[in-house]
């Protein structure tokens, strides 16, 4: 599973991924209000469901008052989606060269994600056997 960033983790805790992936996909990369008790008309309610939206909003104000907050764009974002195709690239093998032109990834970049892939035990280094 996708690690989220902020608040999102915080949003996932609540109400589990999906529901917080629903809400990356819906209003990331923007500020929203979350009032604390949102109504069946609020959009949180819409979309995650009127109890679901009840816990997020008492998770992020703590039943006080409302709050604005900068959602994040989450995997959902273009530059979470452009490094896991560089990561599934440099697991099939695929060249620097040819990653960096479909991908328009440096190659640089593309030796960052093949050093933190090899860090975390996923080495995408073929095999030279």
């Amino acid at each position: 599973m996708t690690a989220l960033p902020g608040i999102l983790a915080e949003i996932a805790d609540v109400v589990g991924f999906e529901a917080a992936m629903a809400i990356a996909d819906a209003r990331g990369g923007t500020q929203v209000y979350i009032p604390p008790e949102p109504d069946a008309a609020h959009w949180l309610s819409q979309l995650i469901g009127g109890e679901a939206a009840r816990a997020v909003a008492e998770r992020l104000t703590c039943g006080v008052g409302g709050r604005r907050v900068d959602l994040p764009l989450g995997p959902a974002g273009c530059a979470a989606r452009i490094r896991a195709e560089v990561d599934r690239l440099l697991s099939e093998g695929c060249s620097e060269r040819d990653i960096a032109m479909r991908t328009r990834y440096s190659i640089r970049g593309i030796r960052r994600r093949r050093a933190r892939l090899a860090d975390k035990g996923e080495d995408p280094q073929l095999s030279l056997l």
